[in-house]
Formats: structure tokens, C-alpha cells, sequence
């Protein structure tokens, strides 16, 4: 299992350019930022279903759509990511204009 500071390890940041592969393959996802990037990334290498399904019904993780990839290339927004094999999930760092979920 993978541990929190595993995972802190695979945190960064990622521009559109660097996120586009990603998407095209359907792996991004999408965490609102009232939830800790490291904490969903922790709930998803734990396979914690209940929590996502919860998080997912309140719209507050879902995987990335067309607009989301829409708004990400037309501007020089940089997300915060973490990479949780094979799912690369993203967050708009704090100041960012919001994407609708």
C-alpha cells in the first residue's frame, strides 16, 4: 500500500501541455479544491470507494470533460497533480479562475 509521504513525493504541478496526453487517455481527475489533493490521491490508493462515491455524488471529484481540457488550453493555468496509477488527479491551484464541474 501506498503510504502519504509516497505520495506527497508525487505531487507537482502540471500546464495543459504536460496534462493533454493524460486526458486524452481518460485517466484525469478532477478534485474540487475545498478537498486536500493528497487526501483524495491517499482514499484512492487505499480503495476507499465509499469516500469517492461520496465525493463523486457531491460533485467534488469526477473525471475530467471536454470543457475542463477546453479551459485548461486556453489558458496558462498550472494545476497541482498527483499521479496515482494509472490516474493522474488534478487540482486548480489556489487563485485559479474555477472550471464548472
Amino acid at each position: 500500500m501506498i503510504d502519504r509521504d509516497a505520495l506527497a513525493q508525487e505531487r507537482g504541478s502540471l500546464t495543459w501541455p504536460e496534462l493533454e496526453r493524460h486526458f486524452a487517455r481518460g485517466v484525469v481527475v478532477v478534485v474540487d479544491p475545498t478537498l486536500d489533493l493528497l487526501d483524495v490521491a491517499q482514499a484512492m490508493a487505499r480503495d476507499e470507494r465509499e469516500t469517492f462515491a461520496t465525493w463523486m455524488g457531491q460533485g467534488l471529484v469526477l473525471q475530467a470533460q471536454d470543457a475542463h481540457a477546453r479551459a485548461w488550453q486556453a489558458s496558462s493555468q498550472t494545476l497541482e497533480a498527483i499521479v496515482v496509477a494509472p490516474w493522474v488527479l488534478v487540482s486548480e491551484t489556489p487563485g485559479a479562475s474555477s472550471i464548472a464541474h
